[in-house]
């Protein structure tokens, strides 16, 4: 798998040009079309970029620390050269006037979109099936899940088409998918990425991270995208300084809560295995207890849905997007409109939201659901008081069969189990491959640490990385 720093440093040196690592990348992508991890190529406007880039080092000027490196953006991202869909029927022809910040600052350092990946539609499920344009198939066995909801940037990074891919994680976006697909996945800190220009879903959970190959690879795009952005309110002063070597000794907990029976044998074997290379590199693990996790996913589908069906009324069929046809009245646009542009679970989680913010049931849940959530904020900051870095699987199980889920959307929901009780708190985590089941499926460990020490939790991820 070709890194950023490779690519980068071959074409300082003559040995290749911006136009041929875009070239061979947009190639890569029409060879793995059958994955459908990609739903849009912007070949054009990537070519044109690679082709200022080497314009630019002939003409001898300094190039930025990403200049030439080909990346793919999850398409709820507003991005030039196609259209932004966030994989909907809803936004099929929507052509962004802007772009997202991340994608601004990721093309000044030199960076080069090729294309748009796959997604759960407008981020709303966690196998990629939800796509109104089909799903994505895993990177290691076709018959299984991507996971989601950025399983198409998961996929595209395990093939080797590019180094990175963005995705957005509102409850393990990220995480989840980068463990099906063996690659690395990361979620910073609520506000460390700014995420102006990036379709919402959940606006207290909604974080911008990256999928990619290597440690080394995700620290630098988190470096870039990382900081302040006033067009982000909600956006962190820089605090993301890279750490090159770990805290020794580390105080490492296990979360006894993620280890239970109902977590498949082979994932459990797998952490083990970590944990004890953990102990094998002079860190301390121990076993705690977070009690508020076995309500998380309670919590979150009363939460996020509130927050969905806010965000999504926007929808309306009169601004921008899609406008049903052949409607007598307003409602009956409203109605047609959302009809049509939104999938099944789209419509479930708005109705579900709709519901525990009406009156009288807005005390019974969701006041309820955002107090419970006090609490398992409160657990987590009284063990990082102790423990440096927390530990779990990423997901119960390996990918899951295609289809296997989709009827069942509590089944689906639990596939997140372990990664929504970190979105809910606002904390940062990394899905790291540890293993693969005796199938040949990969699976995913996931470190976690405490607000703002995100550096600090790639530079442990990074030493077990190169053990």
């Amino acid at each position: 798998m070709s890194s950023i720093q490779t690519i980068v440093n071959r074409i300082n040196q003559g040995e290749t040009t911006a136009r041929h690592e875009v070239e061979v990348a947009i190639e890569k992508a029409n060879a793995n079309s059958d994955y459908h991890a990609l739903l849009s190529l912007t070949e054009k406007r990537a070519l044109e970029r690679a082709d200022d880039i080497d314009a630019r080092k002939a003409a001898g000027e300094q190039l930025g620390e990403l200049a030439g490196v080909p990346f793919v953006a999850k398409d709820n991202f507003l991005a030039f050269g196609a259209p932004t869909t966030a994989a909907s029927k809803m936004l099929e022809h929507f052509d962004a006037p802007l772009q997202a910040t991340a994608i601004e600052k990721l093309e000044a350092a030199g960076a080069i979109c090729i294309g748009k990946a796959n997604l759960d539609s407008f981020a709303h499920g966690g196998s990629t099936e939800n796509s109104a344009y089909g799903p994505t198939k895993n990177a290691h066995d076709t018959t299984k899940v991507a996971g989601g909801s950025s399983g198409g940037s998961a996929v595209i990074t395990a093939l080797d088409v590019v180094p990175f891919a963005l995705g957005t994680d509102t409850g393990g976006s990220i995480r989840q998918p980068a463990s099906f697909n063996g690659v690395i996945g990361v979620k910073p800190t609520y506000g460390m990425v700014s995420r102006y220009g990036v379709v919402a879903m959940a606006s207290s959970t909604d974080t911008i991270g990256c999928l990619a190959g290597s440690i080394d690879d995700a620290e630098l795009v988190m470096k870039i995208m990382s900081g302040c952005d006033v067009k982000d309110m909600t956006t962190l002063p820089d605090f993301f300084v890279p750490e090159k070597t770990a805290k020794p000794s580390q105080k490492i907990g296990l979360i006894k809560e993620s280890m239970s029976e109902d977590v498949d044998i082979q994932v459990r074997a797998r952490v083990s295995e970590y944990v004890d290379k953990l102990r094998a590199n002079g860190h301390t693990v121990e076993e705690v207890s977070v009690p508020m996790t076995n309500h998380a996913l309670a919590m979150y589908y009363i939460i996020v849905p509130a927050e969905v069906s806010s965000n999504l009324g926007r929808y309306d069929g009169i601004r921008y997007g899609l406008r049903a046809e052949g409607v007598q009245t307003l409602a009956e646009l409203y109605g047609k409109t959302r009809d049509q542009g939104f999938v099944t679970e789209n419509k479930r989680r708005i109705m579900i939201g709709s519901y525990v913010l009406s009156s009288g049931f807005f005390d019974a849940y969701y006041l309820h659901a955002q107090k419970a959530r006090t609490i398992l904020i409160n657990e987590y900051r009284k063990l990082f008081e102790t423990y440096d870095v927390l530990i779990t699987p990423t997901a119960p199980t390996p990918a899951f069969n295609l289809g296997e889920n989709t009827s069942d959307p509590i089944l689906m929901y639990l596939a997140d189990i372990m990664t929504v009780p970190v979105s809910l708190a606002g904390l940062p985590a990394i899905s790291v491959p540890a293993g693969a089941s005796e199938q040949g499926l990969p699976i995913g460990v996931q470190l976690i640490g405490n607000h703002k020490s995100d550096a600090a939790l790639l530079a442990l991820a990074r030493e077990m990385e190169n053990r």
